[in-house]
């Protein structure tokens, strides 16, 4: 039985990595999914990955960090599937110029900010008063455990997503007795073309105590238990889903 049949969904980031793998889990689970994807190559991509799997898919090119762009790609979400159910928040990601503030170089930071916060809180501005008019939901957002214990070499990204964790919380406070859920993932290190080009193997890494790198599919498993009913009491939750790391 699809286990989310009958949702609607948006995935930001969804064109790449953790965002591709959940667009194809929530097609192949019988959502309809809505990919916003600033690469349009990766977006068209992952979209004919999603309906190869059994679902339906729209792909809409957007710039999170821009909310006349984010506004209308959620209107023609709405549009195109009648309604949304599902936001999950992926877009962002660590960069090779983040590291410690001293030295980053200030549009870095703002970069980062505007990517990972920023745009997560313009994709929550826009759907939340839809997933509301279709009787609730669920919005997922991406932190990181770099906001859950200190580590070195990240300022602007772990500034973010502490950001992340600190939103999540406050709007599972207002939302939850509406009926929308909100939660966040944690991942930790996690195998991907991008973090393939930062250094990343598939060696486990001392920095996390010797966690192995995590597979795109294992973080958007957990996206996807968090869009389904099945987490229906679940609200305001951070979860790591990295191995341990987080514990190390």
């Amino acid at each position: 039985m699809a286990r989310l049949n009958g949702k609607r969904a948006i995935i930001t980031g969804g064109g790449n990595g953790i965002g591709a793998a959940a667009a194809i889990l929530f097609a192949r689970e019988g959502a309809a999914v809505t990919i916003l994807e600033i690469d349009r190559a990766a977006g068209e991509r992952s979209a004919a990955a999603a309906e190869a799997a059994g679902g339906k898919c729209l792909f809409i090119e957007c710039d999170i960090t821009q909310p006349e762009a984010v506004e209308a790609a959620v209107g023609q979400a709405v549009e195109r599937f009648g309604g949304l159910d599902v936001l999950y928040n992926n877009a962002g990601g660590a960069t090779a110029r983040d590291g410690s503030l001293v030295d980053m170089p200030l549009e870095e930071f703002w970069r980062t900010i505007s990517v990972d916060l920023y745009g997560s809180f313009l994709a929550c501005r826009f759907a939340l008063p839809h997933i509301k008019a279709a009787g609730g939901g669920s919005i997922t957002n991406t932190t990181s455990i770099r906001a859950m214990k200190g580590t070195e070499g990240a300022d602007a990204y772990s500034a973010a997503k502490g950001g992340i964790v600190a939103l999540t919380k406050a709007m599972a406070l207002q939302w939850g007795p509406q009926g929308i859920r909100v939660n966040a993932i944690a991942p930790g290190p996690v195998l991907t073309e991008r973090t393939r080009g930062l250094g990343m193997t598939e060696e486990p890494g001392a920095q996390w105590g010797g966690v192995r790198p995590g597979q795109p599919e294992e973080v958007a498993a957990m996206a996807f238990f968090l869009a389904s009913d099945a987490a229906s009491y679940v609200n305001g939750a951070i979860i790591p889903v990295d191995g341990g790391a987080a514990a190390f």
